[in-house]
């Protein structure tokens, strides 16, 4: 026990140092002029994580190229009317090597957003494949006492193991849940194996799906009361979209949600809950195709947005 946790703290000082370190303003998120000076109130950070994708490949550049498009998103925000980022005060890590083995990088993960909650920062990570999010949220479950996780996604991600991984990007949720205090709603849902029934129905008083073919029956009222208050987490996987509107990711489905549909999920969210953390994944960017990429920088620009601004 003692020798790893000796090795946690060797990763942890080996590449984050005694000081975080930043991208310059005009490198990192949304490309801000390094003239601006603000004290940052969130944390970007790039971890390009990808072991265990099963179909398409290339979630390893998602966060690179999330940024590159960030440049490009307009700062100034119609519905909330302001320059959000001004009010915000958003740095981006600079990027780092991520261990080869799997336990160690989402070990790796987990020491870093502890070191910025340890800052009182809020973090929120680009992916990389979704099981970067078990290592995400492992300090959340260890500060709250009760974490609800907001789950956007194509698949319940809620398999025991994949192809002999049980820290496969399938089994995501599914090691969340492995901690007790962590309840789960999932949003767009639709892409679902018998094994995760078995598990979804042993865990129901836990797990709210919302799923996509019932999108004209959500109850987002219900919702609200749900996350009324408590203490959330979102997870985004981009293939929750719609794939007509986010083809750029390992395994596009079908009948997903939309931009608006997202936006007003995410939006009572941060209205009504205390919103701690989140993660965006699975863009695997398609060259000459940078559409993709800009809807998950601005995605992130929203949710980071919402967070601040909205009450």
């Amino acid at each position: 026990m003692q020798n790893g946790k000796i090795e946690k703290e060797r990763i942890f000082l080996k590449f984050l140092g005694k000081k975080l370190n930043y991208l310059s303003n005009k490198q990192g998120f949304l490309g801000i002029d390094n003239k601006f000076n603000f004290k940052e109130k969130a944390i970007v950070v790039p971890f390009g994580l990808e072991k265990t994708v099963s179909y398409g490949g290339g979630t390893k550049n998602g966060p690179k190229e999330i940024i590159k498009a960030s440049h490009q998103v307009e700062l100034y925000d119609e519905e909330l009317k302001c320059e959000p980022f001004k009010k915000i005060g958003i740095k981006t890590l600079k990027p780092f090597k991520i261990n080869k083995n799997i336990n160690k990088a989402i070990n790796q993960i987990a020491e870093i957003n502890k070191k910025i909650l340890d800052s009182k920062i809020f973090p929120i990570t680009l992916g990389g494949e979704h099981s970067i999010t078990p290592g995400c949220i492992k300090p959340f479950a260890k500060k709250y006492k009760n974490l609800t996780l907001l789950h956007f996604d194509a698949h319940a991600d809620l398999r025991e193991s994949y192809a002999g991984e049980k820290f496969s990007h399938a089994s995501a949720i599914k090691r969340c849940i492995d901690h007790n205090n962590i309840s789960v709603i999932s949003f767009g849902i639709r892409n679902i194996s018998a094994e995760e029934i078995t598990i979804l129905n042993k865990n129901k008083k836990r797990i709210n799906i919302y799923w996509a073919k019932d999108k004209k029956k959500w109850d987002l009222k219900k919702f609200k009361k749900i996350i009324k208050n408590k203490d959330v987490y979102i997870t985004f996987d981009v293939d929750g979209f719609d794939s007509s509107i986010m083809p750029a990711t390992g395994t596009p489905e079908p009948g997903g949600i939309f931009w608006d549909e997202a936006l007003e999920i995410i939006r009572i969210a941060c209205k009504n809950s205390r919103v701690v953390g989140a993660d965006v994944n699975e863009l695997a960017p398609i060259k000459g195709f940078n559409s993709y990429n800009f809807l998950v920088a601005k995605l992130v620009y929203k949710i980071l947005s919402y967070k601040f601004l909205l009450k």
